[in-house]
């Protein structure tokens, strides 16, 4: 093994540092280990910088300092946390995680004048698009046999050379990497405040990283639930099944409680300004959840809805509903014929654009709104409002 030039790498994260300043402080929390083991430059999860000190003798100061951030980007992103969240099948095909992931990285270094090693990863050598995210270069890419392995703070998969967990010598722990991502996204967005631009890929990064978004499904599923358990909290009496403690009372029946299971209607805006497949998405996800929580079969009813109402059936599927209309928007048509239906609802779910006008007072039934489309406008503050596509 050749001789660890220290001075020379860190002469070169210095250069990097000094160069991008908004990376200082991630760049110094990242723990050289000199290695054999590894081609180039690796990284764990804990932030433990493997370095070969051939590579180091045989690469340039400019060269290293992208090699540093190239490597700093993957904990940075939190390549390996994502990686976690692949199928089973993409994470056991480690070498094409982290291709993909270089793919994610080195556009943005390339494009912010970054000078990287000859070999490195490129998307247009896949004939690829730049400025996408590693999950979706992976569906473009084939199999690799052979290639770079950046370690587990890249494709999540640690590497016999690593050293084992977050206690270890120089070990970042999950709450400091939290701290350094938040840290450098509000250096990142001083400097575009101050000074100038950033590379697409780090800006986005860092709005994400500081204004995170919530995937819609998750807020809807949780609108959805809650307002059922709360319309299926209501309890009423029974004699269908007798109490248990008829049999302490002789010749007295005493009724049970019963919780039902609600009724819910979903109405459909099928006005002319709403998209087919945003439509189709967000009732699939909706009738998704009911079913989940066991409302189903009779007890779900489906109101298309422009200006009039058009269609109202019970379903077991999205792919039962007819979505008829496509002329003027009207909800309120809508709620009034749901809360009319021979079963009252509990619950009414409105799948609309929010072009439309709304009851000017709540009604007995918990009424959410699934806002589809770019910046709808707010319903009253009395209908619980998700944004469907935020994001």
């Amino acid at each position: 093994m050749a001789e660890f030039d220290q001075v020379k790498l860190l002469a070169a994260r210095y250069r990097a540092a000094s160069d991008r300043p908004y990376l200082a402080a991630a760049l110094y929390s990242l723990t050289v280990v000199p290695t054999g083991a590894v081609s180039t430059m690796a990284v764990d999860r804990h932030w433990r910088c493997y370095v070969s000190p051939e590579f180091v003798a045989a690469t340039s100061v400019p060269e290293l300092a992208g090699v540093w951030i190239h490597e700093l980007a993957h904990v940075l992103r939190d390549h390996h946390g994502r990686a976690d969240r692949l199928t089973a099948a993409d994470q056991r095909d480690r070498l094409r995680v982290n291709v993909a992931q270089d793919c994610e990285i080195n556009d943005d270094l390339l494009a912010d004048g970054l000078t990287l090693p000859e070999g490195r990863v490129e998307p247009a050598a896949f004939g690829l698009a730049t400025g996408r995210l590693f999950e979706e270069y992976l569906l473009g890419l084939p199999p690799f046999t052979r290639g770079s392995d950046c370690g587990s703070g890249a494709h999540g998969v640690p590497g016999d050379w690593e050293i084992a967990g977050e206690r270890g010598p120089g070990g970042v722990s999950t709450v400091e990497a939290e701290a350094l991502r938040r840290h450098t996204a509000e250096a990142m967005r001083a400097h575009r405040r101050n000074r100038g631009s950033l590379p697409a890929g780090w800006q986005r990064w860092a709005e994400q990283i500081l204004e995170p978004t919530v995937d819609w499904r998750r807020v809807l599923a949780g609108a959805v639930r809650e307002a059922v358990a709360w319309a299926a909290g209501a309890v009423d009496y029974t004699y269908h099944r007798p109490s248990r403690r008829t049999g302490a009372l002789r010749g007295v029946v005493l009724p049970s409680l019963r919780r039902p299971v609600p009724a819910v209607a979903i109405v459909v805006d099928t006005s002319g300004s709403m998209g087919e497949d945003d439509l189709a998405e967000a009732l699939a996800e909706v009738t998704g959840v009911l079913r989940a929580v066991g409302v189903g079969g009779n007890r779900v009813s489906v109101l298309a809805c422009d200006a009039d109402v058009h269609t109202a059936a019970r379903v077991t599927s999205a792919q039962q509903v007819n979505l008829a209309g496509g002329g003027g928007t009207d909800m309120r048509v809508g709620i009034r014929a749901a809360l009319a239906l021979p079963e009252r609802p509990g619950v009414v779910i409105v799948l609309t654009d929010g072009h439309t006008p709304w009851p000017e007072a709540p009604s007995s039934a918990r009424v959410i709104a699934a806002l589809i489309g770019t910046a709808p406008p707010a319903p009253p503050a009395w209908v619980e409002a998700v944004r469907v596509g935020a994001g």
